[in-house]
C-alpha cells in the first residue's frame, strides 16, 4: 500500500508537468507585424486602413493581399500630444494579458494545492494502521519482525515456573504440525497477570523472539476512542492481520483497559464503545480455531477487574501468575541486568539480594542503572558493594537531601528516634536483624531504619507481627523517654501500628477474644456492604487498641532497660550520621559489658 501512495504521487507530478508543456507548446506562434503607433496614426490619417478590430489597447488591421498588422496604443499620458506634434516614434507595449506561465499556474495551481493536501493528510506514513488523516479504524499494533526481536527467554530470570508455563506456546509455534498431528489443541490465549515491573511483557517478547514469529504489540487503551465503533474496527482489522501473518503472537498489553467487567444498564458514551470493543474482542478470540496458528498474550496488573467472559476456557484458558521474585529469583535477575556493567569480583549478590524484599524485575534492573550512573560520577573503575548500597537505597527512599536544612534539635530527635527503631529490633529474639541506621533524609523520610530479613518469609506468625509492631513504636517511645515529647515524626510509623494491628485482629483471626471470625477493614468489593453490630465494632476497636498498647508497654521496658545503650547509638548517629550492623553490636556489646 505504501508504494502504491509513492507511485500515485510521482504520476501526479509527471501529469502536472505535462500539463504546463502542452500550455507551452500549444502557444499560437506571432503572426501580426509590429507597427508603431505613430506610423499607425500616419495611416489613418493618409486612408489607407478601412477596417481594424481593438482588443485592449492592442489595434489589429489585414491589407488587401493578407498581411497582419497590429499596433499597441499608449495609455493616456500627458506627454503624448507633444510627441505627436513633433512626430517622435511612439512604440508602445501591451498590457492587461500575464505571460502564459502566470495563467497557466492560476488555473492548475488550486488543483496542484489540492492534490498536496491530498497527498499529506490522507496517505498512509507508515507503520502498522498508523498515519492516514481518516484511517481510525486501522489497527495501530506494532509489528516486530523475527529478525527484530533480540530477546530471549535466557534474558528474563526470577520467574521460572511462569516460564515453564509458556514453553508449551514456544514449541507449538515452532512445529504447530506436530501438536495438530497428534490432536493437541494450543491455549487460544495466555493471561499474565501480576504486580507491574515483574516483567510481563519481557516474558511475551521472549516468547516470541525463542518462538521466530511476528510479534503484534499494542495497548489496551489504543482500541478505545471517542467515537463509537471505532475500537471494534480496530480490534477485526488487527485480527485479519494476525491471521495474514500466521504462525504469529498477539500481544495486548494492559488490557484492563478493555476489558472491565460489562455494566448490566446503559451507560454513558465511552462505556457504550469499550463494552463494543470488547464485545469484538471476545467474538474474534471465538473466531480462532487451533490450526489458525496464531496466539494471543495479554498482560495486566489487575485480573480481578476483568470480564468473565474474557477469562473462560476458549479465550484467555491459561492464566499464569508472574510474581514478585523471591531472593533467588532477585540473585538471578540482578546478575541478568549485570551483564555488560563492569562488576567488581568482590560484590556479593545474595547481600543484595537478601536487603532487597519485594522489589521487582524493574526496581532491580533501575537498581544496576542508579550504580553504574553512580560509578561514572565518582570515576570508579567497577561497581562495588558500596555503590549497590547506595543505589539500593536511592531506588527505595528516593535520593539523598543532603542541602535539606535541619536544625540541632530536629537532627538529635531524628538520631534518637532511629535509635529506637534500632535498639528495639536488636533486643527483640525473632525480628528481622538492623542492617543499617541512618539519619541522612531521603524522600519524605528524615532518617531510616532498615531491616533485612534473614530467609523468605511468605506468610507470618503471630510472634513476628508483635515484635513488628514494638519495633516500629520503638521510635515515639525514644522520643518520650529522652525528650518528653511527641513529634510528627512518627506519623507514618503510628499508621503502619494501625494497619497491621487491626489486620491481625478483624481479618487474621488472631485475637483470643475475637476469635477466627474476619471482618474486612477495607471496602469489601462490588459496592457490597459488611454489616456487623454495634457491640462487636467496639469489641473489636478494645481488641486492637489493647494489641497495640501491649506492644507499646514492651517497647518501652526494652528502651527504660537499655537507657544507656539508647543515648550510646544517638550519639553514634550525630556522628557519622550512618551506622551500620557492626557498629550497633559493638556499641550495644561495650554497654553491656560496662554495665555489668
Amino acid at each position: 500500500m505504501q508504494k502504491f501512495y509513492k507511485n500515485l504521487s510521482l504520476w501526479l507530478i509527471i501529469a502536472l508537468a505535462a500539463l504546463f508543456l502542452f500550455n507551452y507548446c500549444n502557444k499560437a506562434p506571432e503572426r501580426y507585424h509590429r507597427v508603431p503607433y505613430t506610423d499607425f496614426l500616419k495611416k489613418v490619417e493618409s486612408g489607407h486602413l478601412s477596417k481594424v478590430r481593438m482588443k485592449s489597447n492592442v489595434i489589429y488591421w489585414d491589407t488587401s493581399n493578407g498581411e497582419k498588422f497590429k499596433t499597441v496604443v499608449p495609455l493616456t499620458s500627458a506627454a503624448l500630444p507633444h510627441l505627436l506634434k513633433k512626430e517622435v516614434s511612439i512604440l508602445a507595449e501591451e498590457t492587461g494579458e500575464p505571460p502564459w506561465y502566470l495563467q497557466a499556474l492560476l488555473i492548475w495551481g488550486p488543483v496542484l494545492i489540492l492534490g498536496l493536501v491530498w497527498f499529506f493528510f490522507f496517505q498512509k506514513k507508515g507503520g502498522q494502521g498508523g498515519g492516514r488523516a481518516m484511517a481510525f479504524g486501522k489497527s495501530r499494533a506494532r509489528l516486530i519482525n523475527p529478525e527484530e526481536s533480540k530477546v530471549r527467554l535466557t534474558d528474563v530470570a526470577g520467574i521460572d515456573e511462569a516460564k515453564e508455563e509458556i514453553e508449551e506456546v514456544v514449541e507449538f509455534l515452532k512445529n504447530p504440525d506436530h501438536f495438530v498431528q497428534a490432536g493437541a489443541k494450543i491455549p487460544t490465549g495466555v493471561l499474565l497477570y501480576g504486580e507491574p515491573g515483574t516483567g510481563k511483557t519481557l516474558l511475551a517478547k521472549a516468547i516470541a523472539g525463542e518462538a521466530g514469529v511476528p510479534f503484534f504489540s499494542i495497548s489496551g487503551s489504543n482500541f478505545v476512542e471517542m467515537y463509537v465503533g471505532i475500537g471494534a474496527s480496530r480490534v477485526r482489522d488487527l485480527f485479519n492481520e494476525g491471521k495474514k501473518k500466521a504462525p504469529c503472537i498477539i500481544f495486548i498489553d494492559e488490557i484492563d483497559a478493555v476489558g472491565r467487567h460489562r455494566s448490566s444498564g446503559a451507560g454513558s458514551g465511552g462505556n457504550d464503545e469499550r463494552e463494543q470493543t470488547l464485545n469484538q474482542l471476545l467474538v474474534e478470540m471465538d473466531g480462532f480455531e487451533a490450526n489458525d496458528h496464531v496466539i494471543i498474550i495479554a498482560a495486566t496488573n489487575r485480573q480481578d477487574i476483568l470480564d468473565p467472559a474474557l477469562l473462560r476456557p476458549g479465550r484467555f484458558d491459561r492464566q499464569v501468575m508472574v510474581p514478585l521474585p523471591d531472593v533467588g529469583g532477585r540473585q538471578k535477575i540482578l546478575q541478568v541486568h549485570a551483564r555488560n556493567a563492569k562488576i567488581s569480583p568482590e560484590v556479593a549478590w545474595e547481600v543484595i539480594a537478601k536487603g532487597t524484599p519485594g522489589f521487582s524485575g524493574a526496581q532491580l534492573a533501575s537498581l544496576i542503572n542508579e550504580a553504574a550512573l553512580l560509578m561514572a560520577r565518582q570515576k570508579k573503575e567497577q561497581i562495588d558493594m558500596d555503590l549497590l548500597e547506595a543505589a539500593k537505597d536511592k531506588v527505595m527512599m528516593g535520593a539523598e537531601r543532603r542541602s535539606m536544612i535541619i536544625t540541632e534539635r530536629e537532627k538529635r530527635t531524628t538520631a534518637c528516634h532511629e535509635a529506637g527503631h534500632a535498639l528495639v529490633a536488636w533486643m527483640l529474639p525473632g525480628a528481622d536483624p538492623v542492617h543499617k541506621v541512618t539519619i541522612i533524609p531521603r524522600g519524605r523520610a528524615l532518617g531510616l531504619t532498615m531491616q533485612l530479613p534473614e530467609e523468605e518469609r511468605n506468610s507470618h506468625d503471630q510472634v513476628y507481627l508483635f515484635n513488628t509492631l514494638c519495633t516500629l513504636l520503638g521510635g515515639r517511645i525514644a522520643e518520650e523517654i529522652v525528650f518528653d515529647q511527641m513529634t510528627t515524626g512518627a506519623g507514618n510509623d503510628i499508621e503502619r501500628v494501625s494497619d497491621i494491628a487491626r489486620k491481625m485482629v478483624c481479618e487474621w483471626g488472631m485475637s483470643p477474644t475475637v476469635g477466627p471470625l474476619t471482618f474486612p477493614a477495607a471496602s469489601p468489593p462490588h459496592g457490597q456492604q459488611v454489616i456487623i453490630s454495634e457491640q462487636t465494632a467496639v469489641l473489636l476497636d478494645t481488641e486492637v487498641k489493647k494489641l497495640v498498647q501491649s506492644a507499646y508497654d514492651h517497647a518501652r521496658e526494652i528502651l527504660v532497660a537499655h537507657r544507656s545503650e539508647l543515648d550510646a547509638l544517638t550519639q553514634a548517629l550525630l556522628d557519622k550520621e550512618t551506622i551500620s550492623r557492626a557498629d550497633i553490636a559493638m556499641i550495644v556489646n561495650n554497654k553491656g559489658e560496662t554495665e555489668a
